[in-house]
């Protein structure tokens, strides 16, 4: 929190006064980053999400989700990775687990979407397709390719979008 204050340029209680622990300015942290800054709202509240459930097809539907998601993945990926490595602290790790099955519920409500409008592949299960996405949609999956192997964002876009409709549409 000395560190933090520090960097804001503020008095060390004008952080404790706002967020009064550590683990409630995690959350801010990761709330910022899911919501982002210039309009802050939840996924489901956000224009790449409306158009997904307007999309008439599945590919687009998949390319909406795609690109909604890696725009999140983007702002969290850092903040995870160093959450991740804070998992020796009950709190951080309480805070990032919560989080996580925040986008598991919300993975779902996108399946559960997915499923119903345009079907799943034969033998999928809708838990196997939230486990797919919540894999290959999530900050790791970014991270690893934007910022280790040095891809753009929008080839992991390009990339999210083919392996999701290969993996989570019907033929």
């Amino acid at each position: 929190m000395v560190d933090i204050a520090a960097a804001a340029g503020v008095a060390v209680q004008t952080v404790y006064f706002t967020f009064h622990t550590k683990a409630e300015l995690l959350q801010a942290c990761y709330e910022l980053a899911v919501l982002g800054e210039d309009d802050p709202r939840p996924p489901p509240e956000q224009p790449w999400y409306a158009a997904m459930l307007d999309a008439g097809n599945g590919r687009d539907a998949i390319r909406w989700l795609a690109e909604g998601f890696s725009a999140i993945a983007a702002r969290v990926a850092l903040l995870d990775d160093v959450v991740r490595s804070a998992a020796h602290e009950p709190e951080a790790a309480q805070v990032r687990a919560y989080n996580e099955q925040l986008r598991r519920d919300g993975y779902g409500r996108i399946v559960a979407h997915l499923a119903g409008r345009f079907g799943l592949p034969a033998g999928l299960a809708p838990a196997e397709a939230v486990d797919i996405l919540f894999t290959l949609a999530g900050p790791v999956t970014y991270r690893s390719l934007v910022a280790d192997c040095a891809w753009t964002h929008d080839r992991y876009v390009d990339w999210l979008a083919g392996v999701l409709s290969q993996q989570l549409l019907k033929s």
